[in-house]
């Protein structure tokens, strides 16, 4: 089986939010996001629910969340987030449909590259 292409969503102005969020999180929860992504990675489109849903690690009663989408065979890393809750909060699905939006209409663009 092929791996899946993960790409990160990049702002305008280049910035990945993504990465400015990984950067603050405690080592462990690190680890298991970095272990989730290299899962979609692995697998794909033949990830499956509950895992496909969203990338989510549990740490000490916290919930890291990691939305991400499909377009063609590239997983696009679009949002982030902290909760407690059970549910992605709306503004952060609102966050990356926006994001969404603007990666189809310019993958090259919004797409980070390790510099």
């Amino acid at each position: 089986m092929t791996r899946t292409r993960v790409v990160l969503y990049q702002e305008e102005d280049g910035t990945c939010p993504f990465l400015e969020w990984f950067a603050e999180l405690p080592a462990k929860a690190q680890d298991k996001c970095f272990l989730r992504m290299e899962r979609l990675r692995e697998i794909g489109h033949e990830l499956r629910r509950p895992e496909a849903d969203f990338l989510r690690v549990s740490l000490q009663g916290l919930q890291y969340r990691i939305l991400y989408f499909f377009h063609g065979t590239i997983a696009a890393v679009v949002s982030h987030g902290l909760v407690k809750e059970r549910v992605v909060p709306s503004k952060e699905i609102d966050r990356a449909i926006e994001r969404k939006k603007r990666f189809i209409a310019n993958p090259a663009r919004h797409t980070h590259e390790e510099s």
